[in-house]
């Protein structure tokens, strides 16, 4: 996590991931259901011996343009949260009443940790801002975010290939149909398995939780005509 250290530079304390396991799995899980939806939307229109390659360049081109939108509303959503803690930090040092000060940090801590932190936490956090240096001047960007955007870009772009590829290497097209339903649910388990061991939820319950949730988006695919 980024700190301002007393000597007024920004240091990094303990190496984070440039994405971390929430952001993977609903990227991924993003990317699978962007292809999914739209292999099933074009399917009934997809006719001719290279019904396949169309649905495949088809799906694939959607994910690329889905998958730029995302990883530049990355770099966006990190701007705003940088430029809000900068903001934040600015205010702090200002502010000569230090219950103004404590109020001002406390607002800011996630809901679940506010019970267990005391003013004289606060207050250590408010005498170490004040006894800061310099602070950057505004929010900007740094070599890492640009990467986790090209992470954001991939895992979306990747999503498209359990869903596609069948398409590509079977030529019957409602048997390449079947396959990509297969493989995608697989993924979700997959994604759902890592996701459920990050948050202790229980690995096979969230693997076959997302599964299910797959399951309900292609009954409704279906449904809707694809």
């Amino acid at each position: 996590m980024d700190t301002i250290t007393p000597a007024g530079h920004a240091e990094r304390q303990h190496r984070q991931p440039v994405l971390n396991t929430v952001d993977r799995v609903c990227e991924l899980c993003f990317g699978l259901f962007m292809a999914l939806t739209f292999i099933g939307a074009v399917k009934a229109v997809t006719a001719g011996q290279d019904a396949g390659s169309k649905m495949f360049l088809a799906a694939l081109g959607c994910n690329l343009a889905w998958g730029l939108a995302d990883a530049v509303m990355y770099l966006v959503r990190i701007l705003a949260d940088r430029g809000q803690r900068l903001k934040l930090t600015s205010a702090v040092r200002r502010e000569d009443n230090r219950a103004h000060a404590w109020r001002m940090l406390r607002d800011a801590l996630p809901e679940t940790l506010e019970p267990f932190v005391e003013d004289a936490d606060l207050e250590r956090i408010r005498a170490r801002l004040a006894t800061t240096r310099t602070v950057p001047s505004r929010a900007g960007l740094a070599r890492e975010d640009f990467v986790g955007a090209l992470g954001v870009f991939l895992l979306v772009v990747l999503g498209t290939f359990p869903v596609a590829v069948p398409f590509l290497v079977i030529n019957d097209l409602p048997t390449a149909l079947v396959a990509s339903r297969i493989l995608t649910l697989l993924m979700l388990f997959v994604a759902g398995f890592a996701l459920g061991r990050y948050t202790g939820a229980g690995p096979i319950k969230a693997g076959f939780a997302m599964i299910a949730l797959g399951v309900v988006l292609t009954i409704a695919i279906i449904a809707i005509g694809g």
